[in-house]
Parts: C-alpha cells; sequence; structure tokens
C-alpha cells in the first residue's frame, strides 16, 4: 500500500461470485491474487503488478450486498474526512470502521452520488 495520502492507492470489487470474477480478470489481466480471508469471507488480494500500480481485492458478498466495484483515498484521519466530505455536500454511505489490524475506513458519496472509499493505514508497530 501506498503511503502517500490523498492519493488513490487501494481498489476493491465485491461480488457474489468470487471465483468467477477472480478468473475473469486473471484472464483478462493475467491478475494473480493470494486468499487472505476465509471461503465464508473470502478477501482476494491482487499480487503486486508492475511498479506503481495500485494495489486491490475481490472481496466475496455472499450476496449481502450489490456486487461492486469502488477506489479508495488513503488519508491521514477517516474522521475528519468524513466531516470534510458531509460539509463539502457529500454523504457518508458506511461509517468508519477498523479492522483487526487497526485499518481504519468509510465509505462516502460525493454530491453526485458517486460512490468512493476513504482509509487510513493502521499505526506504525500495530
Amino acid at each position: 500500500m501506498s503511503t502517500i495520502t490523498n492519493a488513490v492507492s487501494w481498489f476493491e470489487v465485491g461480488t457474489d461470485r468470487p471465483e468467477e470474477t477472480g478468473r475473469f480478470y486473471a484472464d483478462v489481466f493475467g491478475w494473480a491474487f493470494t486468499e487472505q480471508g476465509s471461503p465464508e469471507t473470502s478477501y482476494r488480494v491482487v499480487e503486486p503488478g508492475p511498479e506503481g500500480s495500485i494495489q486491490g481485492a475481490i472481496r466475496a458478498t455472499g450476496g449481502a450486498g450489490p456486487n461492486y466495484a469502488v477506489f479508495y483515498v488513503q488519508v491521514a484521519d477517516v474522521a475528519d474526512t468524513c466531516r470534510r466530505a458531509e460539509a463539502a455536500g457529500g454523504k457518508v454511505l458506511v461509517p468508519l470502521k477498523s479492522n483487526d489490524n487497526g485499518l481504519t475506513f468509510a465509505h462516502l458519496l460525493d454530491p453526485a452520488g458517486n460512490h468512493f472509499g476513504v482509509f487510513a493505514p493502521p499505526p506504525a508497530g500495530a
């Protein structure tokens, strides 16, 4: 993951058919994946591509929501970014959450309704 804040540095494809979706991207772009989830919560991280490329993953939704593709902007403070987005006319779609490693993220909508995510990596040493 990039260490540059306010830059697009991650993408995620959410799907109810992770096997098929992974095969599609492998066939089209030659991507390989490393599974970092479980069979129920599959999270297939794209193995590093060419230097400077944005990294990402395919996440199994289990049919719990619509399929999607979203980009993430790395920020210094997710809560502050959510506040600034709302003040600028956007909306918080998925409120701030943290994973077990301390990574924080949220999903936002811009004023035109476009969906994107923001995240802050875990604190150093976490």
